[in-house]
């Protein structure tokens, strides 16, 4: 499988996350209230479960933006140790130093 088709099928997850994130989280939030009936939380859960799998934040994967790697992903630049190792060293991120000890 070619990284292409790994993008490809990352947006489209994140598409489906940000689709369904607002009704998920209202039925989380109905599921988890033991105030209300157990009838009406039943058919919320009922309704959560065949909610798309790919509608869940946990199945994205952080890649970097640039090589699309999906491993090793640093969270506040969002590229890969590799990458971000090259560009720390030549100068092209700005506030990051290369140390040595």
């Amino acid at each position: 499988m070619g990284m292409r088709n790994l993008l490809i099928r990352d947006k489209k997850k994140r598409k489906l996350i940000s689709k369904y994130e607002f009704k998920k989280l209202n039925l989380k939030k109905i599921v988890n209230n033991l105030e209300l009936s157990s009838d009406l939380r039943w058919e919320a859960n009922l309704e959560l479960s065949n909610l798309p799998r790919n509608s869940s934040k946990t199945r994205s994967k952080n890649r970097c933006v640039i090589t699309n790697r999906g491993k090793a992903i640093h969270r506040d630049f969002k590229i890969s140790r590799i990458l971000l190792r090259q560009l720390g060293s030549s100068g092209e991120i700005s506030g990051l130093k290369k140390s040595s000890w």
